[in-house]
């Protein structure tokens, strides 16, 4: 199962998020599952560096796969942080669309940051 969390600061801004884990929803090279999430994830973290400017902090497993982690900065310009938000925001809920028709496969949950 892939397990997602998003990290939201009191402000209500997400700063960082964590995938692990595999689908496991069909054969390598034809799961739908892990291949969705991991084209949303990827394109957020091209788009943060792209359109926002900035290279969010990434942690990757290169070996076996499973495992993001991506955190955005805190020393932003407005203009950055109004982009990234809106990347992660629409990441979030293009997760959460594969969550409700595959709950058996992806569990995605948002935590605020204490």
């Amino acid at each position: 199962m892939i397990k997602g969390t998003f990290k939201r600061n009191d402000a209500g801004q997400i700063v960082s998020f964590t995938l692990t884990g595999h689908a496991d929803a069909g054969p390598y090279g034809s799961d739908i599952v892990c291949a969705g999430v991991s084209a949303l994830a990827i394109s957020t973290v091209n788009g943060i560096a792209s359109l926002a400017g900035f290279d969010p902090i990434v942690d990757v497993n290169e070996e076996d796969g499973g495992y993001l982690y991506t955190e955005v900065s805190s020393i932003m310009t407005q203009e950055q942080t109004n982009i990234a938000e809106i990347l992660l925001e629409n990441l979030l809920l293009g997760l959460q669309s594969i969550e409700a028709e595959n709950s058996e496969y992806i569990q995605i949950k948002t935590i605020t940051d204490k």
